[in-house]
């Protein structure tokens, strides 16, 4: 009688610890699947955004044209930025970044066009910049000024 609870003993302690062994790689299977198929949907989440976000940049990106009367006198351009001077106003503010390849001093008078070509603002400001220097510089159109998408700011 002894050798059969023995016996009964021994083999439910193996199906436990087989159980539990098999529940464990169960487990464990599962955490790394889980784990896999969120890294793939984090990375097709950031591949997908990514897209979206370039693809807009490319849709609302604003054009910068110079005279050629400022090129000749080594003017060059570089990041710029559209923002509004005030806070909630339209988008009337341009921040430029402009090289200096000569000594420069005067005026620059910036046109903004609308996708249309229509001029929908105009401001001008004193410059000046020694060879080999560049800075920002923040050109403030009137408030009524909106700086939309695909508008182009032509420099004279």
């Amino acid at each position: 009688m002894k050798s059969s609870f023995s016996k009964s003993l021994t083999t439910l302690l193996i199906v436990s610890v087989t159980l539990a062994f098999s529940c464990n790689q169960v487990k464990e299977k599962t955490k790394q699947t889980i784990n896999k198929g969120g890294e793939t949907v984090g990375k097709t989440a950031t591949e997908f955004f990514e897209g979206v976000s370039e693809g807009v940049d490319k849709t609302m990106q604003c054009k910068i044209t110079l005279s050629e009367a400022l090129t000749k006198n080594g003017i060059k351009t570089g990041k710029f930025i559209i923002d509004s001077d005030t806070l909630g106003g339209t988008k009337n503010k341009l921040s430029l970044y402009l090289i200096f390849e000569k000594d420069f001093s005067g005026n620059i008078k910036v046109k903004s066009y609308d996708k249309n070509g229509l001029e929908s603002g105009r401001t001008n400001m004193n410059i000046s910049g020694k060879a080999g220097n560049a800075n920002y510089f923040d050109f403030i159109f009137d408030r009524r000024t909106n700086i939309e998408q695909k508008t182009t700011l032509v420099l004279e």
